[in-house]
């Protein structure tokens, strides 16, 4: 499962955005992206993650888009059920990066929430260097 995940993350990573960067670059994006917490009880802003935005369609994957407590676009995230991923004749192709360039890319096991409930893998496509993923740290 992790070359599954891991073959994802870098697909994810080199895929050709979905959307114009400039279109999501700053909250709220366009299109029909909207804000997780008012679609489901989740916080306005997650530590570590941030805001979150997403088209309701792409659910439960996404992608998420991620911003910081400026509204500036930080990440996209896409949140891939456990079940799925070992699922022979589930595939998630061309995963887009709606922000732009990816600068590094994590991924890690989260066993469920509101909106995702089941237990997933959380693919964090950064769009800041490292150091900048303080501006989704909790204040």
């Amino acid at each position: 499962m992790r070359i599954v995940v891991a073959t994802l993350a870098i697909a994810a990573a080199f895929a050709m955005p979905a959307l114009a960067a400039d279109q999501v670059e700053k909250a709220p994006p366009t299109g029909a992206y909207k804000k997780v917490s008012d679609l489901v009880k989740l916080p306005d802003f997650l530590p570590g993650l941030g805001q979150l935005y997403v088209d309701p369609k792409t659910l439960p994957a996404g992608p998420f888009l991620a911003y910081n407590r400026d509204g500036r676009l930080v990440s996209t995230v896409y949140m891939l059920p456990v079940e799925d991923l070992t699922n022979k004749d589930k595939r998630f192709d061309d995963l887009a990066a709606p922000g732009g360039k990816v600068n590094h890319v994590d991924v890690y096991f989260n066993a469920g929430h509101p909106g995702v409930e089941k237990p997933h893998a959380h693919v964090v496509l950064w769009h800041v260097p490292r150091a900048d993923e303080t501006r989704v740290a909790a204040k």
